[in-house]
């Protein structure tokens, strides 16, 4: 995804997508941890990770992608333990 950088004052600010916020769980006033990659890029974290929010999100998604009893047993018979 290409974001566009903007003026803030006199500092510059990055639209964070309402989806990514949603997902990694932040609002409006949180800390979130910011470092540099070593390819050049940013890597941008909530400092706080909502453990039972990401459960709640995991769920959902599992909810909507069921899978299937035959499946279950075909991945079991060929996985390796």
């Amino acid at each position: 995804m290409n974001l566009q950088i903007a003026k803030w004052g006199n500092s510059l600010a990055l639209r964070i997508p309402a989806e990514y916020v949603r997902r990694i769980g932040v609002k409006e006033g949180d800390h979130v941890q910011v470092d540099l990659t070593i390819d050049g890029g940013l890597s941008i974290r909530a400092s706080k990770w909502n453990r039972a929010a990401f459960a709640r999100e995991l769920e959902t998604t599992r909810e909507a992608m069921p899978i299937s009893q035959p499946v279950t047993e075909e991945l079991r018979r060929g996985a390796r333990y």
